[in-house]
């Protein structure tokens, strides 16, 4: 079912565009404006994006050649680049030196909101630019006839929550249903091997864009194809090996980064011939988008990481709990309004990307930030969120699939990214049934254990003790989960839910590469299943180098347990990571594979613990709860985290992992970085 997501009278609202841009256009003339520097950058701003509505009304934008819109984009982004964000007005550095403190909040917020108006036009949203334009405007009178900061503040608190039975509808019926096609018009019927497509978008542009489209179109289909089929299949595979019936789902909603569309088009009609509707939806963008509850999205590299970063808390301004608790009904109204839709969702699909280059962020004392009980009431309202998503999903009949591409900014010449890349298709298309069998003998000598050991190689101060659950009958259950390349590709992976009361021990990884950020010489301290310290050395403060740990694993909590342990048996995705040098690029879902690691946050069966599944030797995996999940029974407020963050030890910084049982008897599953366990030494290979 389509549901209606615009519903304005064009004539109306254009007639608002023209009077909001006829003041606006008056500001650069005017003098001695309060905080004249910012108004006046966002007002040129402004009026870029409106003679860009202009040109999409009048059939010129789609004249223009490659080369001309490129240097369009560049002028509208031009203040966010890197080589021009130090002197720019959305940078709070500079904001600082042009504003009164007090105004910092407030005009960093509307500088984030204003530079939404730009998706707005793309996505014809005319609604949502005149709103922001008049938001604009009112805080610049306020400005210009000399009102505090509390006005504004106030005047943007409302803007926000005057809009919101709008703006929280739409991101929702946009996330479950196929009501804005914007997407999967031009990914379907545009000519994808003219890249003035990538424009369209409304994204930043960038080389890593150009080039990851260039490059696929200059494949042959049966490759395409096959990038495509291994995606899908692996959706498909995951009802079959999850025991879920996939006839009952017929949603979808795929998630991947601009430049891909030659594979997604051919995973759009993969997905299609099986009966599903494709759903593609941006990532939030709005503020009032960015507590929603799924936070990723089709999306570009982006401008500049670093704007992105000053601006992460820009909601704080209407970040109370008056307005969060008005959010959740409307998206309680919103979800009974299209329970339907909602009840056959499958699920997401993630194609994901990699080989960004490093990006270090700088902590900047004038940025917004969230104090403690504005971080509390976030993680409330998600938490409440994700319940009242699970009471119209149905999540025991759920399943997912993501999978990963290279980047052409992993490499330093074209040839070298084609050979990356073709590696990488042989790494997702590895014979599952072979890792299978050798994962079958590591599960069944990991079963016999009450604990597992794991010991880090040289300079590697890794000594960490899992507990594993009971199994009341072994010879039915199992503690592990024999992982093939269905939800996860590639293959090549055994993991568990431990017991925490017992999991002890010290994590440490010389490079990893999480949530955007590389971090170096990470070390976590574990007490009992829970993070009690932890610390990476990324900076020369130790305050830095724990907010840079903050922000990649622990999303605003003071702990998390450990919500899985694994062993990676991918040697192959190992070697093509030795034979590049690019082990701290490797996404997660494949470094994953290359070693064990460690989630902290939720199960791997967060809200799907009443499932049962089994592994292909008939046995069924038990390890589905902790003691802070089966919370969920008594107190399921406290039972969930809502982030799950994978750390990977790679074999090159591996000593031992051995089984302690009951009896005393230790059983090497690795020793020296190496698979010794008879019967999995093929892994080796």
């Amino acid at each position: 079912m389509v549901y209606d997501i615009y519903s304005w009278d064009n004539r109306l609202i254009v007639e608002r565009i023209n009077l909001a841009m006829e003041r606006i256009s008056q500001i650069k003339s005017e003098k001695d404006i309060r905080f004249g520097d910012f108004f006046l950058k966002l007002s040129r701003f402004l009026e870029q994006v409106n003679d860009l509505r202009i040109k999409r009304d009048t059939g010129e934008f789609e004249k223009q050649s490659f080369e001309e819109l490129n240097i369009s984009q560049n002028e509208l982004f031009y203040d966010l680049k890197e080589e021009n964000y130090n002197e720019s007005v959305y940078n709070p550095d500079v904001l600082e030196k042009l504003c009164d403190k007090e105004f910092m909040s407030p005009l960093l917020s509307l500088s984030f909101e204003v530079r939404a108006a730009l998706i707005t036009v793309f996505e014809g949203d005319l609604e949502g630019f005149v709103n922001i334009l008049e938001l604009f405007l009112q805080v610049y009178g306020i400005c210009l006839e000399g009102g505090d900061a509390k006005e504004v503040s106030e005047a943007i608190y409302w803007y926000a929550s005057d809009y919101l039975d709008i703006t929280a509808r739409k991101k929702i019926i946009e996330s479950f249903t196929t009501s804005n096609r914007f997407f999967y018009n031009i990914i379907m019927n545009d000519d994808l091997s003219d890249l003035r497509y990538l424009f369209k978008f409304g994204e930043y542009i960038g080389e890593n864009e150009i080039k990851t489209a260039k490059y696929l179109n200059s494949l042959d289909m049966e490759t395409v194809r096959l990038c495509a089929k291994t995606f899908v299949d692996g959706y498909r595979d995951g009802f079959v090996a999850m025991q879920k019936d996939i006839s009952k789902r017929s949603i979808v909603s795929l998630i991947y980064r601009i430049g891909f569309e030659r594979i997604v088009k051919e995973a759009v009609i993969l997905f299609e011939d099986m009966g599903f509707e494709v759903v593609l939806d941006r990532k939030p963008y709005r503020l009032a988008d960015m507590s929603h509850i799924r936070n990723r999205g089709i999306c570009s590299g982006g401008v500049n990481r670093q704007f992105e970063y000053d601006h992460k808390y820009d909601m704080n301004i209407f970040t109370k709990k008056a307005y969060l608790d008005r959010k959740f009904e409307i998206s309680k109204q919103t979800f009974e309004e299209i329970k339907e839709n909602m009840a056959r969702y499958g699920g997401p699909a993630l194609m994901d990307a990699f080989g960004d280059t490093e990006f270090l962020p700088v902590k900047k004392t004038a940025a917004n930030a969230f104090v403690e009980k504005q971080n509390n009431l976030m993680n409330n309202y998600r938490n409440d969120m994700m319940l009242l998503q699970d009471e119209y999903i149905d999540t025991s009949g759920t399943a997912f699939c993501i999978i990963a591409w290279p980047l052409p900014s992993i490499a330093n010449k074209p040839e070298i990214y084609s050979n990356i890349f073709d590696d990488i298709i042989r790494i997702n298309t590895l014979d599952a049934g072979k890792y299978k069998e050798a994962q079958q003998k590591i599960i069944d000598a990991l079963d016999k254990a009450d604990t597992v050991r794991v010991i880090g190689g040289k300079d590697n101060k890794t000594d960490l003790t899992i507990k594993l659950h009971e199994l009341k009958d072994p010879s039915k259950e199992t503690n592990f989960e024999n992982c093939g390349a269905d939800v996860n590709i590639p293959v090549g992976e055994v993991f568990t839910s431990p017991v925490l009361e017992g999991t002890n021990g010290t994590l440490f990884v010389k490079n990893v590469f999480l949530a955007g950020y590389h971090l170096k010489n990470l070390c976590i301290t574990v007490k009992n299943g829970m993070i009690e310290d932890y610390i990476c050395e990324n900076f020369e403060t130790r305050e830095d180098n724990r907010r840079m740990v903050e922000d990649s694993i622990l999303k605003g909590h003071k702990s998390l347990p450990m919500g899985e342990f694994a062993i990676g048996t991918n040697v192959v995705a190992y070697n093509v990571a030795k034979k590049y040098d690019i082990f701290e690029k490797m996404p997660i879902l494949i470094a994953e594979k290359m070693g064990p690691h460690f989630a902290f946050g939720d199960t791997c069966y967060s809200h799907d613990e009443e499932s049962v599944s089994y592994n292909p030797d008939g046995k069924a995996i038990i390890a589905r709860d902790n003691e802070c999940s089966i919370k969920r029974k008594t107190d399921i407020k406290s039972a969930y985290f809502n982030c799950h963050t994978d750390i990977t030890i790679p074999l090159v910084e591996l000593g031992d992992i051995y089984t302690n049982e009951p009896d005393g008897t230790n059983t090497y599953i690795i020793k020296d970085g190496r698979f010794v366990l008879e019967g999995s030494e093929i892994l080796n290979e």
